[in-house]
Order: structure tokens, then C-alpha cells, then sequence
């Protein structure tokens, strides 16, 4: 009998053991996760690359390759044990040599987010639970437009492996603004996105779908894409510009994203008006001094979410 005791507690001890063990190793590969993410903040030279691959129909036209480049500057604006969310902005110099700052792509890392708006198509997300289960240990990327409104969402784990960390996902996302206005031949873009951060710089590289959806019918394919996005670091005192910029306008933009959450609180599928007045939701706050207290905002935004 001492014996079957003594193997029962044995046994407690090691399972108590494992279970600390396994909490520990979550805990620090937490950490691990944080640091990469948080390391995306800084001053960049960036470089966007994309190039059409492969087109399931032989008539179809490839377009031109697409090749541009950016002075950035990515902030925290908002950090809590799990999340962080990350400000992008662009720095213009024009011909006198000023700065002219444009707020720019905004990214939350939400640790184990249950609640989430997944794209559907033509300017509509629905929300979508995940269990505990299904988000354990992982990561959701929430990307948003320069306005704030949402644009896509993906949920994938970190790995950290020969100095490399890396997240991969897909997620359906409306036509990247390079194209939203010069194309309708699709209307979903379904995103193979791959982050990769290193010491001095972090690459975004994509594989895309572009795709046709309608309601009833499968996704059609029209054709792939290869992207690839270099964020080069530079000093952070080359992008004082921007830092000084969001010193004298972060209030308003808190109490931007502070709208919207009020708006995903609801749960119901979101569908925005392209434009208003003939105009864009971020022409509006960038450029109306009006727009600059909660209740006005809130006004602004109801107009363009269509009721659903």
C-alpha cells in the first residue's frame, strides 16, 4: 500500500512539474511573440514588390508588375500584456523639402482574440467567434484602413527559429488600394501573408488569390500573386517629423478607433458606403476640422456603415 502511495504522489509531483514547466515555456514564448511584434515599431525605408503568376484561364491579360517605395515611420500607440497595436505612418517631403506627414495602415496583435470581423466581399465583414480552442496560443493580426475602418483579420501562431520569428495566415481582404480603383474584375483578395522579423528589418511577403465571389457560386479563381514588402530600418531620429506629427494629433485618432469599437461591439455585419457627400470617409477626417470631437465623429461614421 505505501508503495501504490508513493507512486500516486510521485506521479502528482511530475504532472504538477509538467503542468509549471508547460506554463512556463507559454509564458516565455509569449514574450518571445511580443518582442517581435513590438520590434516592428520604428523608422523605414520600404519597398513594395508584386508581380502577377499563374492565371487558370489562358486569355487571361497579366498586368504590369507593381513596384513602389516609402518612408515610414511605425509607432505603439497602445500596449497591454495582450495586445499591441502599432500606428504606420507616411513621410512625403515635397519640392521644398518639408515633411508632409499622412496617417497611414494601423495593425492590432490581440494574444488569444476570440471575437473577430472576417471580410466577405464589396465592402462587407460579418463577425465570427473562435473558441479557446481554436485562438490558444495565437496571435490575430487585425489590419485597418487609414481611416480606421476595418480591412481584414487573420489568427495564426508565432515561431522563432535561427533568429527569425514568423507568423503566416490567410485571410480575405478587399482589393488592395493599389488596384481598388482601377479594377473590377475581382472583389476579393484572399491574402497569403507571411511576417518575417529579423534584427534590422521585417519582410511581408505575400501569396495571393484574387478571386470572384458571389452569393450561392464557389469562389472563382482569376489569377495569383507574388507580393514582396521589405521594411529596411534607419535611425528613429530620421522620422521626427511623424513622431512630432502624432504628438499633436493622437488625441483625435484615439477617439477615432474608440468609434469603431463601439461600432464591432455590436457583433452585426458591417457594410460602409464608399463615399458620402462624394466623398471618402478619411477625406472627411483629415481634412474637415469639424470631425474633431467624439460626437461629431460618431455622426460621421453612422452614415457611412450601411444598417443591416
Amino acid at each position: 500500500m505505501k508503495t501504490i502511495h508513493s507512486f500516486l504522489y510521485t506521479s502528482l509531483l511530475l504532472g504538477t512539474s509538467f503542468l509549471s514547466l508547460q506554463a512556463t515555456a507559454q509564458k516565455d514564448k509569449k514574450a518571445l511573440d511580443i518582442n517581435a511584434i513590438k520590434s516592428m515599431e520604428g523608422c523605414y525605408n520600404v519597398e513594395f514588390k508584386y508581380t502577377e503568376t499563374f492565371a487558370p484561364e489562358v486569355d487571361y491579360e497579366k498586368a504590369y508588375d507593381y513596384t513602389s517605395a516609402a518612408f515610414e515611420w511605425a509607432q505603439i500607440v497602445e500596449e497591454t500584456d495582450d495586445k499591441v497595436v502599432i500606428q504606420h505612418f507616411l513621410i512625403i517631403a515635397d519640392t521644398s523639402g518639408n515633411s508632409n506627414i499622412v496617417k497611414h495602415w494601423r495593425q492590432d496583435w490581440t494574444y488569444e482574440k476570440q471575437d473577430v470581423y472576417r471580410y466577405d466581399k464589396n465592402n462587407r465583414w460579418v463577425y465570427e467567434p473562435m473558441s479557446k480552442k481554436e485562438v490558444k496560443g495565437k496571435w490575430t493580426q487585425e489590419v485597418f484602413q487609414v481611416d480606421d475602418s476595418p480591412r481584414y483579420t487573420g489568427t495564426a501562431t508565432w515561431t522563432h527559429v535561427d533568429g527569425v520569428s514568423a507568423w503566416y495566415n490567410k485571410a480575405d481582404s478587399p482589393l488592395p488600394r493599389r488596384e481598388y480603383t482601377k479594377r473590377s474584375d475581382y472583389n476579393v483578395m484572399k491574402r497569403g501573408n507571411r511576417v518575417q522579423v529579423m534584427e534590422d528589418k521585417w519582410v511581408h511577403e505575400q501569396d495571393n488569390d484574387k478571386i470572384i465571389r458571389e452569393d450561392g457560386k464557389e469562389d472563382v479563381l482569376l489569377v495569383q500573386e507574388k507580393g514582396f514588402n521589405t521594411y529596411e530600418k534607419r535611425p528613429d531620429a530620421d522620422c521626427k517629423d511623424a513622431q512630432d506629427w502624432w504628438a499633436n494629433n493622437h488625441e483625435k485618432w484615439a477617439v477615432v478607433r474608440t468609434v469603431w469599437e463601439d461600432v464591432y461591439a455590436d457583433k452585426k455585419p458591417i457594410e460602409l458606403k464608399l463615399k458620402v457627400e462624394n466623398k471618402r470617409l478619411y477625406e472627411h477626417l483629415f481634412f474637415n476640422p469639424q470631425y474633431s470631437q467624439k460626437e461629431e465623429i460618431e455622426k460621421l461614421i453612422a452614415r457611412y456603415v450601411v444598417a443591416n
